[in-house]
């Protein structure tokens, strides 16, 4: 069996996958990804009532906030910010919970290049819920 990889995997073999969902209580959706060194936690919370500053009180507001394993959040963790409050914005009907804010929290414990598909795919069941 050909190897060209570090970790032993061939080159069409994906790394071990692993996913729990509704592992924080307190939240109204949470659930856990990981798929080799890349671990992601988040959490739902809300829809609350009141919308953001700037935000249209005609429509539903997603927060997404970023907490890195260490230290402060840089310009590339502002950047995921905006890109996956974007998608789940694209996806979700904004208009059928009218000023609401919904929080979503990612807390990423190692990084890899499939960050952003695995932090989507940790969403995925939750941003329907709206």
């Amino acid at each position: 069996m050909e190897t060209d990889r570090k970790d032993g995997r061939t080159p069409n073999q994906l790394r071990p996958l692993k996913c729990s969902r509704n592992i924080l209580h307190r939240a109204h959706g949470s659930a856990s990804w990981s798929q080799g060194e890349t671990k992601v936690l988040a959490a739902v919370y809300g829809p609350k009532a009141g919308t953001k500053k700037n935000e249209d009180p005609e429509k539903a507001c997603i927060e997404v906030i970023w907490k890195p394993k260490t230290g402060q959040i840089g310009k590339a963790e502002k950047e995921c910010e905006m890109i996956m409050k974007k998608t789940i914005q694209s996806i979700c009907l904004l208009t059928i919970n009218p000023n609401t804010t919904t929080s979503v929290i990612v807390q990423v414990s190692d990084l890899c290049r499939s960050l952003m598909l695995s932090m989507m795919m940790v969403l995925y069941p939750y941003v329907f819920l709206f």
